[in-house]
């Protein structure tokens, strides 16, 4: 491996962000007439898809209450979509049903849906979801449940095959995409950026981008940025950490039971959240009063899928990142969350609690004070890619990035600037317990 003393596009990370970045960057380039994917390199510490991107669950949705992330999503799922098999993507659908508390939210996401063009279909009223979701799969709950989300788009991704796939479409457009080199500094100069130190060495560069994924910390700190910010609230000033860290609750259930649709098909991947109280199905006994929610989709022999995650503070240990660090993993109560969800959603999943594969799952995700993304210029030529672990299913702002870099415009990065914190322009949130809605 030969590392180059200089380049024009320098992209730090290769997990879903960067690689995206630069394989839009060299594609744009070369259709634009202005260069080509030689101008692009990439730097990874470890290999392609090491960090979050290597783990994730891989679901691809729409299902956000803020339109700007309904703008990005809609950009993404077109990238999904241009690049199906290559990317190992499942366009099985994505449907959210929950409770009379955020059926006003679904009511909002469906409207916003149908103002950008996003294909989906709203159904409100207990009896009319049941009959929606019991058509498809003729064993679901409906109890409780008040408004239904069916989005025709989206679906899931075989992350490992993603990953491989967005590296084979960068390399494919001339991009350089280098593997066990880490980036240690930056060399600043004048307020801009004239290189990178690595393992290998100094790198000159003309435009930079950080896609860390969960070391956006490290990196925002590398760069003098502020590790604490005030945010603007209608309750005043709060001053919040930069970055949090959360642990991802995600796993699977290894069964022979058939999950399948009422026609034999390929479920859509399910979401559900209730305010009703967790029922174990290991125990009998009351996990939870307070509301809850899993999402989940067919896997290779079974179903995976997560909850709402458990926030870790400030300070975590990112090194082993993955599923070879423990304090990283789930521990032994995600298994009886999960498959309690599971048996309140299907009938088909009753009693089934035992079937769950005890594994390492799960991962750590770094959120931003508001948990939503920052896309910004850091410095004139530094773009940041702060992604607050919605990283995977948003293949689109690596295609509006390249875009805003070869000289156009990006109408959809606009709304996720660092100023929303001081100047108040918060996105707005909704009733669901996920931090990420």
């Amino acid at each position: 491996m030969t590392i180059p003393r200089s380049a024009r596009y320098l992209v730090i990370g290769a997990g879903v962000h960067g690689l995206s970045t630069a394989y839009h960057l060299g594609r744009r380039l070369r259709e634009e007439g202005q260069g080509s994917g030689a101008d692009v390199v990439v730097l990874e510490k470890k290999r392609v898809g090491a960090g979050a991107s290597g783990i994730a669950c891989g679901v691809v949705r729409n299902f956000y209450y803020q339109p700007a992330m309904n703008e990005i999503m809609r950009i993404s799922v077109g990238v999904w979509e241009e690049h199906p098999d290559v990317l190992g993507y499942h366009p099985v659908g994505y449907i959210a049903a929950v409770p009379g508390t955020q059926a006003g939210d679904l009511v909002s996401i469906a409207d916003c849906h149908a103002k950008i063009g996003y294909n989906s279909e709203i159904v409100t009223g207990q009896k009319d979801c049941d009959r929606h979701m019991t058509a498809i799969l003729p064993d679901f709950q409906s109890e409780d449940v008040e408004a239904v989300l069916h989005e025709k788009q989206g679906g899931w991704a075989e992350r490992d095959k993603t990953v491989a796939g967005l590296a084979q479409l960068a390399r494919g457009e001339g991009v350089s995409v280098l593997e066990g080199v880490e980036v240690t500094g930056f060399d600043i100069q004048g307020g801009r950026v004239r290189g990178v130190e690595t393992s290998g060495g100094h790198i000159g560069a003309e435009m930079v981008i950080v896609a860390p994924g969960p070391w956006a910390a490290g990196f925002w700190q590398m760069l003098g940025l502020p590790m604490t910010v005030d945010v603007q609230t209608p309750d005043g000033a709060a001053r919040r950490p930069m970055f949090t860290y959360m642990k991802l609750q995600e796993g699977e259930v290894q069964t022979n039971v058939d999950y399948a649709t009422a026609g034999g098909g390929e479920p859509p991947v399910i979401h559900v959240d209730h305010n009703v109280p967790l029922v174990s199905d290991m125990t009998g006994e009351v996990i939870t009063t307070e509301p809850w929610g899993i999402y989940f989709k067919r896997d290779a022999g079974g179903v995976q899928g997560g909850a709402v995650p458990i926030n870790l503070g400030t300070q975590v240990n990112l090194e082993p990142y993955g599923h070879e660090n423990p304090e990283h993993v789930v521990d032994e109560s995600f298994a009886d969350y999960f498959t309690a969800g599971l048996a309140r959603t299907l009938d088909r999943f009753k009693g089934r609690s035992h079937s769950y594969k005890q594994r390492p799952n799960g991962g750590i995700g770094a959120f931003t004070p508001d948990n939503f993304p920052v896309f910004d210029f850091m410095l004139p030529n530094l773009y940041f890619v702060a992604d607050s672990n919605h990283g995977f299913k948003m293949l689109g702002v690596g295609k509006e990035v390249a875009n805003l870099l070869t000289g156009g415009t990006s109408a959809a990065l606009k709304p996720f600037p660092f100023s929303r914190y001081a100047d108040g322009a918060l996105h707005p949130t909704s009733h669901s317990p996920y931090p990420w809605n």
